[in-house]
């Protein structure tokens, strides 16, 4: 089957490639700036992979961000309602379950351009990526700590796999930043690349994959991400806890800091 991609708001989808068989994927910066996940958004992100999965003309996808950025992170806005609203809480908490297990169980490589800032859902996606391609100048930073609350939404199924324990502790803990060419040398990344050089790169990859083998590329794509699998309950148990904290204290100090641009006092 072909799927119809009018119905997405938030992400701007066209084909490229032989036959149209490469899906572009483009987040929208919708304040002109940076993407950010707001509630569309955020569903969205995690909604897509399904799409592409059941696709049968999509043979690979290409994932990147517009404006100044490949993604800005939570909107704040959605973020205070997770922290005033339990139903909101409980739907967004399923929105970042499937983003990582749709991924995860997605079908088709998916590729990853990431340049300027990257946080949030957006960095979810860029780090689960099949191939993922940094600018060297990208900004990578899992800002869940600042905030107040867990590293839950992808940290603990991936981080220490592709960077090791120490180092993933080290920047998940601490929210330190990791510019695209240090991601590449600890192993966060697949590729850096200068930004001039980053789309051309990301789309002569998905070229390539799109032109392989799909049995081969498809049956390999699976069977490594077994490793992701079976940091499932590592994962669902961190997802857990980020949410256990959207309902606590600290993260309505992470919410106003961020929001009056000051460091946070949490207690």
């Amino acid at each position: 089957m072909t799927t119809d991609y009018d119905a997405y708001r938030t992400l701007a989808i066209t084909r490229r490639g032989e036959g149209g068989a490469v899906l572009d994927i483009q987040m929208r910066a919708a304040n002109g700036k940076l993407p950010t996940a707001g509630h569309d958004g955020h569903r969205e992100l995690a909604e897509i992979w399904r799409d592409v999965a059941r696709d049968d003309s999509v043979r690979c996808a290409v994932l990147r961000g517009e404006g100044q950025g490949f993604s800005g992170g939570g909107d704040l806005g959605m973020v205070q309602d997770m922290t005033q609203d339990d139903a909101v809480r409980r739907r967004v908490w399923q929105e970042a379950r499937d983003l990582v297990y749709n991924i995860v169980n997605c079908d088709k490589p998916i590729v990853s351009a990431m340049h300027g800032p990257a946080v949030g859902a957006g960095l979810v996606a860029g780090l689960l990526a099949d191939v993922s391609i940094a600018a060297k100048t990208a900004r990578i930073v899992d800002g869940h700590t600042r905030l107040g609350v867990a590293a839950g939404d992808h940290a603990a199924i991936v981080w220490p796999l592709l960077c090791g324990m120490a180092k993933a502790k080290y920047h998940l803990l601490l929210c330190e930043p990791v510019s695209g060419e240090e991601a590449e040398r600890i192993g966060l990344v697949s590729l850096a690349v200068d930004e001039a050089d980053l789309l051309p790169r990301a789309y002569a990859v998905a070229d390539r994959l799109a032109t392989g083998s799909q049995d081969a590329i498809r049956f390999t794509k699976y069977a490594l991400n077994n490793w992701l699998r079976q940091a499932g309950p590592s994962f669902d148990t961190s997802l857990a806890l980020e949410f256990m904290g959207f309902a606590g204290p600290d993260v309505r100090e992470g919410v106003a800091s961020l929001r009056e641009k000051r460091a946070p006092r949490f207690g």
